[in-house]
């Protein structure tokens, strides 16, 4: 490929507007955290966990790929609140079960109706698509995600080996 046409190429267009949809999801994000009394950590927490209503905080630390201490700080925070509940995993005491307190589930309800947050604008733009362009969308999406993390697996086994 020929270096001057880079910025001109699918994966420049791709990784631009990808970067600027990121940005722009971040802000809305950060505003529901702020409107909530979360911080981003805390947030992403309550978001991952509350569809699940239950997973271990080593669960949660692979899914978000946050640093531990940020992990913890966050957990200790939405336990403080009584949002989640922490409790040993009966086979493994050295393991914490994360478990969606009522409180929490109220929380989560509320967040994703909230007018202006991030779940009710991102809902107001899929309304703007056909089903077939959603339908399409969300496949391309999952593509792209499952070739990613094809790479990342294959590379870590080979440097593995």
């Amino acid at each position: 490929m020929d270096c001057n046409n880079l910025t001109d190429s699918k994966s420049s267009k791709f990784i631009h507007s990808f970067l600027r949809l990121s940005q722009n999801m971040m802000r809305f994000i950060h505003k529901t955290a702020l409107d909530n009394d979360l911080s981003i950590p805390q947030y992403s927490v309550l978001m991952t966990i509350a569809p699940r209503k239950e997973m271990t905080q080593k669960q949660l630390g692979e899914v978000l790929q946050i640093p531990k201490s940020t992990l913890s700080q966050a957990v200790d925070g939405l336990v403080q609140t009584g949002w989640i509940h922490r409790q040993p995993v009966s086979d493994n005491r050295r393991e914490m079960q994360l478990l969606l307190s009522e409180k929490g589930n109220t929380l989560f309800k509320k967040i994703i109706q909230q007018k202006g947050s991030v779940h009710r604008t991102i809902e107001s733009v899929m309304g703007t698509l056909t089903e077939k362009q959603f339908d399409e969308f969300l496949a391309t999406l999952l593509h792209i995600s499952d070739f990613l993390e094809n790479e990342t697996i294959s590379k870590e086994n080979n440097q593995n080996d």
